[in-house]
C-alpha cells in the first residue's frame, strides 16, 4: 500500500484552479443594481421629509404657536406686541417657511431624477459620472439646509434689532449680549443635531455608495 504523503496532498490541493462564483461582468452589474438602490433610499427618505416639514408647517401656521413664540422672546426684550409687528413677522416668518419647503421640493426633484438617469446597463464611466454627480447634490442639499438655519438666525436678529431701533427702546448690554449668546447657543445646537441627522441618515447610505464607487473604479481601472 503506498504511504499517504500529506505535504504532497496539500501541494496538489493549492495548485488546483480557484472557479470565480462571479465574473466580472455579473459583480459590475450587482454594484451597478445596488448604487440604485441607494439613490432610491435616498429619494425616498427626502420625500417623508418633505412631506413631514410640509405638514409641521402648516399645523404651525393654522394654530400660529411658533410665530407667538417668537414674538414672546422679543417682547422680553421690551418690543411691543402691534399688529404692524404680528403682519410683518408672519410675512417674513411664511416667507421663509415656503423658501425652505421650495427648496427641499427641489432636491427631492433633483433626487429623482438622478435615481431616473441611473441605468444599469450604461456605460461604466457615464456610471460612476452619475453617482459622483448625485454625492454632490447631496451634499449640496446638506449644506443649503444648514445655511437656511443660519440665514434665519441671521434674519431673526436684524429684525430684532429694527424694531427695538423703531420702537425707541432702550436695552441694556447685559441683555443685548444675553439675548445674542442665547441666539448664537441655540443656533449652534441646532446647526449640530441637523448635521448629526444627516451624518446619520445620508451618511450611512453615502458611505454604502462610497464603498460601490471605489469597486467600480477599480474595474474601470481594469478594463482599460
Amino acid at each position: 500500500m503506498p504511504e499517504f504523503d500529506l505535504d504532497s496532498f496539500k501541494k496538489t490541493w493549492q495548485e488546483q484552479p480557484v472557479q470565480q462564483k462571479y465574473d466580472s461582468h455579473e459583480i459590475l452589474q450587482m454594484l451597478n443594481r445596488k448604487s440604485r438602490n441607494y439613490v432610491k433610499y435616498i429619494f425616498w427618505i427626502s420625500v417623508a421629509e418633505f412631506l413631514c416639514f410640509t405638514l409641521i408647517g402648516l399645523f404651525y401656521i393654522i394654530q400660529g404657536n411658533e410665530s407667538n413664540s417668537i414674538i414672546n422672546i422679543l417682547e422680553k426684550l421690551g418690543i411691543q406686541k402691534t399688529s404692524e409687528l404680528e403682519m410683518t413677522f408672519d410675512h417674513i416668518y411664511l416667507t421663509i417657511k415656503i423658501l425652505s419647503l421650495s427648496i427641499t421640493a427641489y432636491f427631492v426633484y433633483k433626487f429623482y431624477q438622478n435615481y431616473k438617469g441611473i441605468k444599469i446597463e450604461e456605460n461604466l464611466k457615464r456610471f460612476i459620472l452619475k453617482i459622483i454627480q448625485f454625492k454632490k447634490t447631496v451634499n449640496a442639499f446638506i449644506l443649503i439646509n444648514i445655511a437656511l438655519l443660519i440665514t434665519f438666525t441671521s434674519i431673526f436678529t436684524v429684525f430684532a434689532f429694527y424694531i427695538i431701533n423703531t420702537q425707541n427702546i432702550e436695552v441694556t448690554n447685559s441683555t443685548i449680549v444675553g439675548f445674542i449668546a442665547g441666539l448664537i447657543i441655540s443656533t449652534v445646537f441646532t446647526v449640530l443635531i441637523v448635521w448629526l441627522y444627516y451624518r446619520v441618515v445620508y451618511g450611512i447610505i453615502i458611505k454604502k455608495l462610497d464603498r460601490n464607487l471605489k469597486q467600480l473604479k477599480e474595474i474601470d481601472s481594469q478594463e482599460i
